[in-house]
C-alpha cells in the first residue's frame, strides 16, 4: 500500500490559525470577572430574545396586514371591473381616459387608490383617488406607468414602488373585454406604519427589559456569588498566615453555610475545608518534627558544653605541668585547644539558634548603637589589616532597645563576613543613620559579590559561599543565620543586595522612646587608641573569639 502523501503545511496550519484567532477574539472576556460575564450574558440573551421576538412579530403582523390588504384589493378590483364592463357595454367605443374615469367614480373605493387602464393599442392611463377636492391631482409619469405595467396579469397581488411621491403600492391586474387590462393599487403606507410602530414599541420595551434584566441580574448574581466571595476571603486570609515557620494554628475554615454539598459553591467550600485540614495536619507534623530536631540540637549543644570545657581544662592543665613538654606534644595541645575553642563556638551558635527558635526573648535594654558600631569596626580593623575600614555615623548618638551582646555579635558577624570572603584591599563601609522610627545600619563592600544562586538561601543555616570546610576559607554557615534570627528577635529586619563590586547588608532596628531619651543624654567619647584604630594608625586589642559568618 503506497504511503499517504503528506499534507501541506498550510493545510495543517489553517485550523490552528483559526483556533488561535477565535481564542484571541475571546481573550479580553477571560480577563473580566465572573460576575460581569454572567450579567453580560443575561443582558445579551435578553437583548437577542427581544430582537428575535420583535422581528418575528413584525413579520407575522406585516404578513397578516398584507393579507387583509390583498382581500380588500381583490374586492376593489372586482368592483372596478364591474364598473368598467358596464361602461364599455353602455358607451360602446370608450377611451382609456373615459374608462379610467368611470372606474374612479365608482363608489366604495378607498382613498389613495390608484386606477390604471391599459387598452389593446397600448395606451395607458393612470390616476389616483383623493378625498380632498382642492388637492392637486397627481400626474403619473412614464416611469411610474412603466412600473405599474410590470404587474402580471395572472391576478396575483404585486408590490410596486412608485417613488417618494406616492410610496409603495399593492397592485392587482384584472382582464377587461377586448383584451384590455384594469390595474388597481392600494397603498402599503398603513401596513408599513403599523409595522414600524410595532417595531418601535418592541424596541423600547426590549431596552427597558434589558436595563431591568441587567439590574436584577446583577443583584441575583451578586447574591448567588456571595458564598464564593466568602470562600475567596477565606483563601486570602490563609495566604496571609505565616505558614513557613513556627507553630501554625490553621483554624481558618469556610463557614458551614457555604459547604452545602448540593450546590457547586458548597462543594467547593467543602473541598477547600478538606484541603485546609490536610494542610493543617501536614504543618502540625512538620512542626512536631522540627521541634524534635530543635530539642535534640539544644540538648546536644547543652550536653557538649561540659565535655568541651573539660577538654580545654585538661589541655591547659597539661600545658602548665612543671615538666617541659616535647615540641610535638605542645603542637598537639595547641591544636586540641584550638579545635575545642572552635567546637565551643559552634555549640554556642547552635544553642543560641535553638533558644531563639523556641521563642525565648532576648534582653531589652537601651543600647548605644553608635558606640557599638565603633567598637565592632575597631575590632574588624584590628583583625583585617589588609582591608580598608570606614565608618559613617550621624552627629547625634543613636540608641535602640535590645540585647547589646547579641547586637554586637550581629555586626561582628557581618564585618567578619566581609573580611573573610573578600580579598585584601577591599573597602568596607559601615554606616549608621536614622530613618523615622528606625535605625538603619549598612555594611557595604566592593568585593566580588555574592553568587546569584546563593542569595535566596544566604540566611539559611549551613549555607556556605565556599563549599569546602577548611578552617580559614570555609565555614559552617551559621553566621548569617544568627544575624537574621537575632535581628528578627529584636523586631528588626535584615536584607542583602549584591552584584559584582557592591554588596550591601542592611540591618533595620526599631528605636524605642526610652532608647531615644537615653541617646539624647549620652555623648560618645573615643579613647586615643580607638581614634588611632579608626584612622589606621594603631590597632586596638582584638577579641580572640572568632565568629563563623557566611556570605
Amino acid at each position: 500500500m503506497p504511503p499517504r502523501p503528506a499534507e501541506p503545511d498550510a493545510m495543517r496550519r489553517s485550523p490552528r490559525r483559526f483556533r488561535d484567532r477565535v481564542r484571541d477574539l475571546f481573550t479580553p472576556l477571560s480577563r473580566v470577572t465572573l460576575r460581569t460575564r454572567l450579567v453580560l450574558s443575561v443582558v445579551a440573551l435578553v437583548a437577542v430574545l427581544g430582537v428575535v421576538v420583535g422581528l418575528v412579530s413584525a413579520l407575522f403582523l406585516r404578513s397578516y396586514l398584507v393579507g387583509q390588504l390583498d382581500r380588500q384589493l381583490e374586492s376593489v378590483a372586482q368592483r372596478g371591473r364591474l364598473v368598467a364592463v358596464q361602461a364599455i357595454v353602455q358607451q360602446g367605443g370608450i377611451t382609456a381616459q373615459q374608462l379610467a374615469g368611470s372606474v374612479g367614480r365608482a363608489s366604495g373605493l378607498p382613498p389613495a387608490t390608484v386606477v390604471s387602464v391599459v387598452t389593446t393599442s397600448g395606451e395607458m392611463v393612470s390616476f389616483s383617488l383623493n378625498d380632498d377636492p382642492n388637492a392637486t391631482q397627481h400626474v403619473f409619469t412614464d416611469a411610474e406607468n412603466e412600473k405599474i405595467a410590470t404587474v402580471p396579469a395572472n391576478g396575483e397581488p404585486t408590490d410596486v414602488g412608485l417613488g417618494s411621491a406616492l410610496g409603495d403600492y399593492r397592485f392587482v391586474a384584472v382582464q377587461l373585454p377586448g383584451s384590455a387590462e384594469l390595474l388597481v393599487g392600494l397603498p402599503l403606507s398603513n401596513v408599513t406604519a403599523t409595522t414600524t410602530q410595532l417595531l418601535t414599541i418592541i424596541l423600547f420595551v426590549t431596552l427597558v427589559v434589558v436595563v431591568l434584566a441587567g439590574a436584577l441580574g446583577t443583584f441575583i448574581v451578586v447574591l448567588a456569588l456571595r458564598p464564593l466571595a466568602r470562600v475567596a476571603a477565606t483563601a486570602t486570609e490563609v495566604s496571609r498566615l505565616p505558614l513557613d515557620r513556627g507553630e501554625v494554628a490553621l483554624a481558618v475554615r469556610v463557614p458551614e453555610k457555604d459547604t452545602d454539598q448540593h450546590t457547586e459553591v458548597g462543594r467547593l467550600g467543602a473541598a477547600f475545608n478538606q484541603m485546609l485540614g490536610h494542610v493543617a495536619s501536614a504543618l502540625t507534623a512538620r512542626q512536631a518534627s522540627e521541634n524534635k530536631v530543635r530539642q535534640f540540637v539544644a540538648d546536644a549543644s547543652h550536653e557538649l558544653r561540659t565535655p568541651l570545657a573539660s577538654i580545654r581544662g585538661y589541655a591547659e592543665l597539661t600545658r602548665r605541668a612543671p615538666e617541659p613538654l616535647p615540641d610535638s606534644a605542645s603542637r598537639s595541645l595547641s591544636r586540641i585547644e584550638s579545635e575545642a575553642d572552635r567546637m565551643t563556638d559552634l555549640v554556642e551558635d547552635l544553642l543560641l539558634l535553638a533558644r531563639l527558635d523556641e521563642g525565648r526573648e532576648l534582653d531589652h535594654d537601651p543600647v548605644d548603637l553608635s558606640r557599638l558600631v565603633i567598637d565592632v569596626v575597631s575590632d574588624a580593623h584590628a583583625a583585617g589589616r589588609g582591608h580598608t575600614w570606614n565608618v559613617d555615623l550621624p552627629p547625634e548618638p543613636v540608641a535602640v532597645i535590645g540585647d547589646e551582646k547579641r547586637l554586637h555579635q550581629v555586626f561582628a558577624n557581618l564585618l567578619t563576613n566581609a573580611r573573610v570572603h573578600t580579598p585584601e584591599g577591599t573597602v568596607v563601609d559601615t554606616a549608621l543613620r536614622v530613618d523615622g522610627e528606625r535605625a538603619v545600619v549598612t555594611v557595604t563592600d566592593n568585593g566580588p559579590g555574592i553568587p546569584d544562586e546563593l542569595q535566596p538561601v544566604l540566611f539559611e543555616r549551613f549555607a556556605r559561599g565556599d563549599p569546602s570546610r577548611a578552617r580559614h576559607t570555609g565555614s559552617t554557615g551559621l553566621g548569617l543565620a544568627i544575624v537574621q534570627a537575632v535581628v528578627r528577635a529584636q523586631g528588626g529586619e535584615v536584607a542583602v543586595e549584591s552584584e559584582p563590586g557592591c554588596t550591601v547588608f542592611t540591618v533595620t532596628l526599631p528605636i524605642g522612646e526610652s532608647a531615644a531619651a537615653d541617646a539624647e543624654e549620652s555623648v560618645i567619647e573615643l579613647t586615643p587608641e580607638e581614634m588611632a584604630a579608626l584612622e589606621g594608625e594603631q590597632a586596638p586589642s582584638v577579641d580572640p573569639q572568632q565568629v563563623d559568618p557566611q556570605q
